[in-house]
Parts: structure tokens; sequence; C-alpha cells
């Protein structure tokens, strides 16, 4: 009998020290059985990133490889995930469109999509977004000689818009409440638009006013092109990921709380893209708006 107590005893001993040890190398005792997208993170030990491949300074390709704003903010989601499940992740990056984002992220064929993506009403029917990471709105973009100053000096005359993108849908309406006979045509992606504007099938592009300088700084076409107008919206940019996966969301609003917000890296990223120079060399030269910095400022007060 005393020798069945003291093994007993000894036993409890030796389970007190391992999970003591655990406990000191910062893992959990029970492990948490997760669903949605962080288990199968977990089981496959890879996160499928979606990027864009020329939205600069938020997400496009240099040397093959995807860099910009949005990237840097996703590479801190990722090391808050692979904290949460205490494995190392590998990251896969898939290119994506305008067209086709929302559905590969719905599909499951990418779980965070990294680029310029509006949220708005629309789109959260069908997919879930993270907090603000950028407030933009429409301009417009036309040769630099050009005499247009707003959407009506474009009567009777061409607008390029992207496929896909809340311009696509938005543009013509505008058009319309203004009693304007404006023509739209699409590109399938912004340059492809950029370049119908650059050939004279188009006398102006509308898109997102950073977009625009984005493309004008890096392509250098400052000495062609100008940004034009008065703001024709106004639109907040956050990530994208699946609906209904509470388990994920509340790592992404973590990121953000304790990694971004928490620590003010957030602002420290934004100006390496929208300040500092570009790998191009060039500069946007554009320091957070006013409205910008009271969205971080709310949040960073959230998280003190």
């Amino acid at each position: 009998m005393v020798g069945l107590f003291l093994r007993a005893t000894a036993l409890i001993m030796l389970l007190v020290t391992a999970v003591g040890a655990i406990a000191q190398e910062g893992r959990r005792v029970i492990p948490i059985q997760y669903s949605g997208t962080l288990k199968k993170i977990k089981d496959s030990g890879v996160i499928r990133l979606g990027y864009r491949q020329n939205s600069p300074p938020f997400a496009f390709v240099v040397n093959n490889r995807p860099i910009g704003y949005s990237l840097d903010l996703c590479d801190t989601i990722v090391e808050e995930i692979s904290a949460e499940l205490e494995k190392e992740i590998r990251v896969v990056y898939r290119p994506v469109t305008p067209e086709n984002r929302l559905d590969l992220v719905t599909s499951g064929e990418i779980d965070l999509e990294c680029g310029s993506t509006v949220n708005n009403f629309e789109r959260r029917k069908r997919v879930a977004f993270s907090p603000t990471i950028f407030v933009t709105g429409i301009k417009l973009m036309v040769p630099k000689n050009s005499g247009v100053k707003s959407l009506r000096d474009l009567q009777g005359k061409t607008v390029v818009v992207t496929r896909g993108t809340v311009h696509a849908e938005i543009m013509p309406r505008i058009a319309e409440r203004q009693k304007l006979a404006i023509t739209f045509i699409t590109g399938g992606d912004h340059n492809e638009s950029f370049a119908l504007l650059g050939s004279g099938k188009a006398q102006a592009f509308a898109n997102d006013d950073v977009q625009l300088y984005g493309m004008l700084a890096e392509t250098r076409s400052t000495g062609q092109f100008r940004v034009a107008g008065d703001f024709l919206t106004y639109a907040d940019y956050a990530l994208m990921y699946r609906r209904d996966d509470p388990d994920f969301a509340e790592v992404v609003e973590r990121a953000f709380a304790t990694r971004l917000y928490g620590s003010r890296l957030l602002r420290a990223i934004y100006d390496k893209w929208f300040v500092g120079p570009l790998p191009s060399g060039v500069r946007l030269n554009l320091p957070m708006s006013p409205h910008l910095q009271q969205v971080f400022g709310v949040q960073e007060a959230r998280g003190d």
C-alpha cells in the first residue's frame, strides 16, 4: 500500500514538473481544438496570401517578389497566427485580380487577401474585413496638358475604369446623377486601364487617388499625367478574409490591437510606404490624412 502511494506521489510530481516546464516555455497545457481557417492552417502548416500585382504601394511585384504596405500588415497577422497555433507557418503567395479576389477568398483558395480592397456593405455580405488600413476616394487621372479639372469636363468623352472594382460600379451612377453623357470602358487590371489612358482610347482613368499617385510614381510619368478634381467618393480599405469564421477573425483583430496599434507599428509601416522611398527610389510623399490619423488614433487608444 505504501509502495502504491509512493508511486502515485512520484507520478503526480512528474506531471507537475512536466506541466511547469510546458508553462515556462509558454506552450499550452491543453491544446485548443481549432475550426475553420485556423484548423486548415494548423493541419497544413501553410497560409495562402492573395496579393495584387500592380497596386502600389499596397501590393505590387518587384524582382518577382510581392511587396507593399498591405503585405507588411499581412506579415504581422501571420506572426500572430503562428504564435496562436504555436508552430511555424509557411506562406504561399497567390496573385489575385479585382475580378477574382472575392471568389478566391470565399472558395478557400486564399486565406487572407493583402491588397487595396474597399470594405463596403455589399462585399460584407460575402466576406469579412480587418480594421481599416487606409482611407481614400475616387479621383481622375488625365493627361497633363488636358484641360480637365472635374468630371463635368468629361461630357461626351471616354473614361476607363478597372473591371471588378467599386469604381466600375459607381462611376456610371455618378455620371448618370450628374446627367453626363460619358462612355465608360474597362481594363482587366490597373496597368491595362493606365495603358488605355496612355493610348488615347480614354481621356481619363477613374481610380482611388492613392493608387493613381502610386502608379504615377512607379511609372515615373508625372511629366505626362496628373491627378485632377475633387474626391468623387470616399472609401475605407481593409484586408479581406472569409466570413463566419470567428476564431480567425479574433486573431486578425488581436494582431491589429496588440502588434500594430498597440506598438504604433502601423504608423511606421505607413511611413515606410507612403512617405519613404519606394524600391524605384521615388516617393509618394503622402503623409497620413487627418481622417486616417483619427481612425488609427481611436484604435490605438483602445489598445492602451
